[in-house]
């Protein structure tokens, strides 16, 4: 194998209810996970999401209210999931703008909070549209030259996503094998959360993407209206979205109070 791994990999996919980041849960989690030495183990749970699947959901990953419904919710699963993960590289298709954002609401629903600094990503999805744009089923046929089965089945498409990997970084010379470098080659790094609500400015600062403090420092915006933090933690805003605004909002009140006690 010409990828190179330093620390495990967890290649995860999930089925869900919906598109919806804020509103739709999970039905169906895979991970599989790999580890230095190159063993592997595949988790796979159904869940009960707690509420009905729409059948248009179900016309695409073939999984009904029947089939979850005595199986466990999510936050009866999330320690062990979370134990998983936490220590590992995060790999998936389309995993930063799907099934990412939707796996975070999920821990953090369950009370667990995940600070993806300390996570490193690879999305499958955006090194194959950079280099050639199409999605998994089609990803899979022209890295591997076999035809993807089961597609929208969890399992079999963390198992091609990790096919694919390897033969992404087997195909293209310019392609780094090691993970941090695929990391940064595959995420998206401007964005502080996963809407971009908040972003980055070239010194690592978080910036304001929307409304009217659009552009302006989120510290330096929180400073001046208090209020403005009180109002976007009532709002319907993804969880991770409001754990970017409190990490500053926190980090703001240490700094008033070090600067306080230095007088």
């Amino acid at each position: 194998m010409n990828l190179k791994i330093d620390a495990p990999v967890c290649v995860f996919d999930l089925e869900t209810t919906g598109i919806d980041v804020t509103k739709d849960r999970i039905v169906e989690i895979s991970i599989l996970r790999i580890e230095p030495d190159g063993k592997e183990t595949v988790y796979t749970k159904r869940v009960n999401p707690g509420r009905s699947i729409p059948p248009q959901a179900t016309a695409v990953h073939g999984i009904s209210d029947e089939d979850v419904k005595d199986a466990p919710k999510f936050e009866e699963l999330a320690e062990e999931i979370y134990r998983l993960i936490e220590d590992a590289y995060l790999v998936g298709f389309n995993s930063n703008r799907f099934d990412l954002p939707i796996l975070v609401e999920e821990l953090l629903r369950a009370g667990i909070e995940i600070d993806l600094k300390k996570n490193k990503t690879v999305d499958v999805q955006v090194i194959f549209h950079k280099k050639e744009p199409r999605n998994l089923a089609a990803a899979y046929k022209f890295y591997t030259g076999k035809e993807l089965e089961n597609a929208h089945s969890a399992e079999a498409d963390v198992k091609a996503t990790w096919e694919v990997l390897q033969q992404q970084v087997k195909k293209y010379d310019d392609l780094p094998a090691e993970l941090p470098a695929l990391s940064d080659f595959s995420s998206h790094h401007k964005h502080a959360d996963f809407q971009g609500r908040v972003i980055y400015d070239d010194s690592g600062r978080e910036v304001v993407n929307f409304g009217k403090y659009k552009g302006e420092l989120l510290e330096e915006v929180l400073t001046r209206d208090p209020g403005y933090y009180g109002w976007v933690m009532q709002a319907d805003f993804p969880l991770y979205t409001k754990q970017v605004f409190k990490n500053v909002f926190e980090r703001l009140r240490l700094k008033q109070l070090q600067q306080k006690f230095n007088k």
